[in-house]
């Protein structure tokens, strides 16, 4: 590794202000949302142009040093941990929309473009970003696109992968690569779909192609309160039984009710131990029609207390407690833990007593908030870490959980990746031939593992790759080269 000559070869590129190395400046870049891991980078640069990006990703290859590319830090998985004696690449910068087509139906922008940005720049035209992560006001599109981002309305919409056509790319070699491109008609592999949660491990995405949708005609948002969680859920297998597609199922438990109250002033009904968040959209006579049969539900379910949003104002007063739900939870806890595991719908009752019990025998709080239409939890686990052993505790914790879902039949992770969190998980859900598979397809893309390095696969050498043959992606009309 030759940090020393990166970093002097560094400030032929990049001024003083855009070339941080001084303690106080890295301070900044030493943990993204999961605070539990810290690490100190060598050095943060901050690009402005494409082209910077490249010539860095080409130099870190050079000098064999490794690399994190970075938006706005908001991983809750240790996905932009930095790498001691490692560098930063800071990304918000390369925030512009560069093309934004109403006819066509796409918006191109560069990587740190901020999700909750594009969706305003498209509303003009009558069209939005249909991935929407708790994070959107401050999240990028290329954390999205590393991670596979969904969010609320995931359930009906999709995750970002759906909504992704083309991206501009630097591997971690310094080739330069174009997948896909803007159409929805694309023929051959699926080479879009590889790099979207690819975790940073590939190399850094310059550019993007996005796929905007028509913004629903109406909305009906229902906000329903439940004396337990369980209860709750059975509504919402009640919901998605009767062949209703809601844009969204979201429920909160009574201590994210209370992080949400003391934040943001939300009104829950009185006395609920859950609420369950129901939206649907599209055009208005199908609601007109839907929200009847959705009422009915909602009413044989055994709500103590029901809201239907009359307004905008009411919708967005509704979403904001829930979107606030993750930063409201520290004025609870000094520190907390998010997990991101998946369990079969039909099993989320039963997942929910059993993390209680788990919860009680750590003497931990759990605050759960999910995804509940596709089954994604995210238990926020409270701890305090200056209080010895409660971290451990929580980590053990959190473990427990992931090791829940995958005995329901689940998954470790249903948005928020792999990382640093879940390495250790890996072999719990996948086999050695599995994993084998992935760390063959990282290696063919970054020989020297620099990009991203240490996060998702667990301890141990890469295997030997074969030398020779062509270049995975090189196949005719897949890739271009600089």
């Amino acid at each position: 590794m030759e940090t020393a000559a990166l970093f002097s070869e560094l400030e032929s590129i990049y001024p003083p202000d855009r070339l941080l190395g001084g303690r106080a400046e890295l301070a900044a870049f030493e943990s993204d949302g999961l605070t539990a891991f810290s690490v100190t980078p060598r050095a943060v640069v901050i690009p402005e142009t494409a082209d910077e990006v490249v010539r860095t990703v080409r130099l870190c290859h050079k000098h064999n040093v490794p690399f994190v590319a970075r938006g706005s830090g908001t991983s809750l998985s240790g996905g932009s941990l930095p790498i001691a004696e490692g560098i930063v690449i800071a990304l918000n910068r390369l925030n512009r929309i560069l093309e934004l087509d109403p006819q066509r139906r796409i918006a191109v922008v560069e990587p740190g473009a901020v999700n909750l940005d594009v969706s305003r720049q498209a509303q003009v035209h009558g069209l939005h970003y249909a991935p929407d992560p708790s994070s959107q006001q401050v999240c990028t599109i290329g954390g999205n696109v590393a991670f596979n981002s969904g969010g609320a309305h995931c359930l009906k919409y999709g995750m970002t992968a759906n909504h992704v056509l083309g991206i501009k790319a630097v591997l971690a070699n310094g080739e330069l690569i174009e997948l896909g491109g803007d159409s929805l008609e694309q023929t051959g592999p699926d080479w879009v779909g590889l790099f979207v949660g690819n975790e940073g491990l590939f190399g850094v995405a310059i550019e993007v192609t996005l796929r905007l949708l028509p913004r629903p005609e109406s909305y009906y948002t229902v906000l329903a309160g439940y004396e337990s969680v369980e209860a709750a859920g059975d509504a919402v297998a009640r919901i998605v039984s009767s062949g209703l597609l809601p844009g969204a199922m979201e429920i909160m438990d009574a201590l994210a009710i209370e992080a949400a109250v003391a934040a943001v002033k939300s009104e829950y009904p009185p006395g609920a131990e859950a609420v369950l968040i129901v939206e649907l959209d599209g055009p208005s006579d199908l609601i007109d029609a839907e929200s009847r049969r959705l009422d009915e539900l909602i009413r044989d379910s055994g709500a103590v207390g029901v809201h239907v949003a009359t307004s905008p104002e009411e919708r967005a007063t509704i979403w904001k407690g829930r979107k606030s739900a993750f930063s409201a939870v520290g004025r609870l806890s000094p520190d907390f833990i998010v997990q991101d595991g998946v369990v079969p719908r039909r099993k989320l009752g039963y997942a929910l007593r059993r993390i209680d019990t788990l919860s009680k025998a750590r003497g931990l709080r759990v605050a759960n908030v999910f995804h509940a239409g596709d089954g994604n939890l995210h238990p926020l686990i409270l701890y305090n870490g200056r209080n010895e052993g409660e971290l451990e505790r929580a980590e053990e914790l959190a473990g427990e959980i992931i090791g829940l879902c995958i005995e329901l039949g689940g998954s470790i992770t249903g948005e928020h990746g792999i990382g640093m969190e879940k390495r250790d998980f890996l072999s719990r859900m996948f086999t050695d031939d599995d994993i084998d598979a992935f760390r063959r397809i990282r290696v063919a893309l970054d020989p020297k593992e620099i990009a991203n390095r240490g996060k998702m696969f667990p301890g141990g050498e890469p295997p030997a790759m074969a030398s020779g043959g062509l270049h995975p992606l090189e196949k005719k009309g897949v890739i271009s080269r600089e």
